[in-house]
């Protein structure tokens, strides 16, 4: 376990009203959240989301990416699910950190593409960390779930680190002008599943 359980209280939302529980990662002392809607104690698998942290996407509404978009359309596909958890993954710009994500927007205003940008200041096109998500999970008791992503390295290595995906659904979110060179990279690149 690289993680532990801190705190847990009620975060009432539009939504629907989740319990939020808190941990803290030993060795980096970063903090996440687990949000938890409704009954999650059941035999059959837990819709899930693992939402990693994007400050310009949730809390700014930036049109760069998708992230702002999924965040909500994870959140109204939970509601209509009745319950469901959604991990708030703090692994911001893909675990490079917000100063070096702006960097990398920087280079991509240049005419650089988002993993183009990560390698030039150093970086892996992604950095983050999902084993964690893992024991997160596991430290709520839940080992199966319904994962909702396009992004086949959250399956690879959620299964590697014992979580059973029943299955994986798709969070497509409307493209714009300002991230479809964006999304394409992803599809291209990082072999993100669109449609």
């Amino acid at each position: 376990m690289q993680i532990e359980k801190i705190a847990e209280t009620k975060l009432p939302t539009k939504w629907g009203e989740f319990l939020m529980i808190g941990f803290k990662e030993f060795k980096t002392k970063r903090e996440h959240l687990a949000l938890i809607l409704g009954d999650i104690k059941r035999d059959k698998p837990i819709l899930s989301r693992i939402h990693s942290e994007c400050l310009t996407g949730d809390a700014l509404f930036s049109l760069r990416c998708d992230c702002g978009f999924q965040l909500k359309c994870a959140f109204k596909k939970l509601k209509e699910e009745g319950n469901g958890i959604l991990l708030y993954h703090r692994q911001e710009g893909r675990n490079i950190g917000l100063l070096n994500k702006l960097k990398a927007y920087s280079l991509q205003d240049k005419g650089f593409d988002t993993v183009e940008a990560n390698h030039k200041l150093g970086f892996l096109d992604d950095e983050r960390d999902f084993s964690l998500c893992a024991d997160m999970l596991k430290l709520i008791n839940v080992y199966k779930i319904k994962l909702l992503t396009n992004n086949p390295k959250k399956i690879k290595i959620l299964s590697n680190f014992g979580i059973i995906i029943t299955e994986r659904l798709p969070l497509i979110t409307e493209t714009n002008q300002n991230n479809k060179k964006y999304l394409k990279i992803k599809k291209r690149k990082m072999g993100h599943m669109f449609k």
